[in-house]
């Protein structure tokens, strides 16, 4: 399984988690509260959680393609909903690196 993680610094960490989960739930399994959620992809899954200080954003796949894939999805939403931030590409880690923020 691979995995790659972004984080978002911003105090909109847990409005932007409620958006896309309410966004995805239209066409894949998503569960989700107010700090934690996780959106069931085909090319892979994503992790998202939340706090006052950003959302941590985690990607896992079977295989590179499908965790290019879940982060571009992740990503280019994101950007969508948090036009105001004016985001530029996120920094994904991958693997070891994942698991630090």
């Amino acid at each position: 399984m691979l995995e790659a993680a972004a984080y978002l610094e911003t105090e909109n960490g847990r409005k932007y988690l409620a958006q896309l989960c309410k966004h995805f739930a239209h066409k894949i399994e998503v569960s989700y509260t107010e700090t934690q959620g996780e959106c069931r992809f085909v090319c892979g899954t994503a992790i998202l959680e939340a706090d006052d200080k950003g959302l941590r954003m985690v990607a896992t796949s079977d295989d590179a393609q499908g965790l290019a894939e879940t982060q571009s999805v992740i990503e280019s939403h994101l950007v969508r909903f948090a036009f105001r931030e004016n985001l530029q590409a996120l920094d994904w880690r991958q693997d070891e690196a994942a698991r630090t923020p």
